[in-house]
């Protein structure tokens, strides 16, 4: 079926708000279906190219119709998905892959597609996910060598969420080359899906909702009973709340700290909420001579020391977890969750603010007086974020420093922040490791920019350490659990010391769900369609 699309940010926030009211009424007055799923979010999956962006969100979209080679079940272990089995032999991996497997076209699925992938991920948006693969060789049909640049321990952690695409389906519409992670750089694959997966995407209407029904040629055995899933992207909170207790959706993500004890007291609703494996962090420019959005010319002042640790010192992490998370986050001092392998607990604890030492820092540094600094932020990506924000704003004014938040939607922030501009002098940020190990963070946000190995890709402020960047290394080969965490708390120690990143919460995973809807909330906030049943 073809998938009906529209432009991207044609339509004004009101028009779209408007939009999505009226789609949601109309089906309210449609005859009930029974195996209909109705779910909204404060954001949009903004491409459909899964090699463009490792965003969290989007690829958790796009996992419902695309799919790896290796999955996460329910309780985020591991599980076969394209390839039934894999082992390690040194630094080769072979896999084998499934056999039967159709995508969405008829097209037979093999080790060329696998290959094809691969080669389509380089330089992409999500080469970090294949850092530390060398080649990819196809063996016969059904079988493919993986060899790595050394050997790599976690490898199956780390290919989780590398979704694999039709290769004659990419050559014949012209989409061999990714997306860019901005979105300026489209391809057919931007706008069109097909995956192997349990959904097909029949309507699509960015910004407003995406329709998926369910794959009836899909290989595996479903444990999912939806016919139907309905996705409408609500950005405004009360209105996606009211969404929910009205009956409009059956599920919310997203729901606000303020809401959620009006959401669970709510006859025939309940929340749903758990720490999520994402941080959410500052990152300052430390790369530039001179700040692309500040009062400062002809230098940059985030490439001293003494002001990064002003900045860090000045937040009062606390207060932002009581009074804007309503304590609906945990407030950390370090870049990784708690639940992520490599969280150490000695640099985990929140820096305690202190004010006077912050000016003192920034009169030493040459500020007395502050400066100002645009800090680009979302308004529909985190919990909370535009409060965050401002809140931030404040907190910082008291040590002179004016802070001027600059809120956009994900797609435009994005479009801004992520490579290859990195148009940025200050942004908050999160991160979810894919792999729930540190590594991950490390090689995607820490270490210095290396297009030819993918090497800090997402790493916003050009932060650059050599030592780190050895670390990196070799955590990336080493066997050893012990030593590999040691190796993780000596690079951790190192960040935190330069404070070129100020982390702020961890955050928690907050939906608002009907009774009856069975599903299972998982650490990154991932929602498969396919372990969801309907009552």
């Amino acid at each position: 079926m073809a998938i009906r699309v529209g432009g991207f940010g044609k339509m004004s926030k009101v028009h779209r708000l408007l939009a999505s009211c009226a789609l949601m009424a109309g089906l309210m007055a449609a005859p009930a279906q029974s195996a209909e799923f109705k779910w909204a979010a404060p954001l949009d999956a903004y491409t459909l190219d899964p090699h463009a962006v490792d965003n969290t969100f989007v690829l958790s979209v796009l996992s419902n119709v695309y799919e790896p080679l290796i999955r996460r079940a329910a309780d985020l272990s591991l599980e076969p998905a394209l390839a039934t089995e894999w082992h390690q032999d040194g630094n080769v991996w072979r896999f084998k892959l499934r056999e039967g497997v159709k995508f969405q076209n008829g097209s037979t699925f093999n080790a060329d597609d696998v290959v094809f992938s691969f080669n389509r991920s380089q330089h992409s948006g999500v080469e970090g996910m294949l850092a530390t693969v060398e080649s990819i060789t196809r063996v016969d049909d059904y079988t493919i060598e993986m060899k790595t640049r050394g050997v790599d321990p976690i490898l199956p952690l780390e290919i989780t969420e590398w979704l694999i695409m039709d290769k004659e389906w990419a050559e014949a519409n012209g989409a061999v080359k990714a997306a860019s992670a901005d979105n300026k750089d489209e391809s057919f694959a931007t706008r069109n899906m097909n995956g192997t997966g349990p959904f097909k995407v029949t309507e699509r209407e960015p910004n407003i909702r995406t329709v998926m029904t369910a794959n009836p040629d899909w290989w595996d055995k479903p444990q999912h009973n939806i016919d139907k899933s309905t996705f409408f992207v609500i950005a405004n909170p009360a209105t996606r709340v009211s969404a929910l207790l009205s009956g409009e959706v059956d599920m919310i993500q997203a729901v606000p700290p303020q809401d959620a004890e009006r959401v669970g007291s709510t006859e025939g609703f309940h929340v749903m909420s758990g720490p999520d494996v994402r941080v959410i962090y500052l990152q300052m420019d430390v790369a530039r001579d001179e700040l692309l959005f500040s009062s400062v010319k002809g230098a940059n002042p985030f490439k001293d020391q003494r002001v990064r640790e002003a900045l860090r010192l000045a937040i009062d992490s606390e207060v932002i977890h009581k009074k804007v998370m309503r304590g609906f986050s945990v407030p950390t001092g370090t870049l990784v969750a708690k639940e992520v392998n490599g969280y150490n607990d000695a640099v985990g604890a929140p820096t305690v603010p202190d004010v006077e030492k912050a000016k003192k820092l920034l009169a030493e540094a040459g500020y007395p007086n502050g400066f100002s600094v645009t800090l680009d932020c979302t308004n529909d990506r985190f919990v909370m974020d535009e409060a965050i924000c401002i809140t931030l704003a404040g907190l910082m004014a008291r040590i002179g420093v004016d802070v001027q938040p600059r809120a956009q939607t994900v797609g435009r922030w994005a479009q801004q922040i992520n490579p290859p501009e990195y148009k940025t002098s200050f942004a908050m940020v999160g991160f979810t490791p894919a792999t729930y190990d540190a590594h991950n963070m490390l090689q995607t946000i820490i270490g210095t920019r290396d297009p030819a190995s993918g090497r800090g890709i997402f790493n916003i402020g050009g932060y650059s350490d050599k030592k780190v960047d050895d670390l990196i290394a070799r955590i990336q080969v080493e066997t050893d659990a012990d030593k590999r965490r040691g190796l993780i708390g000596e690079a951790l120690a190192i960040i935190k010391e330069s404070a070129a990143y100020i982390p702020l919460h961890q955050q928690m995973v907050i939906w608002g769900i009907k009774n009856g809807i069975d599903l299972k909330q998982r650490a990154d906030g991932g929602l498969p369609l396919r372990l969801i049943h309907l009552q």
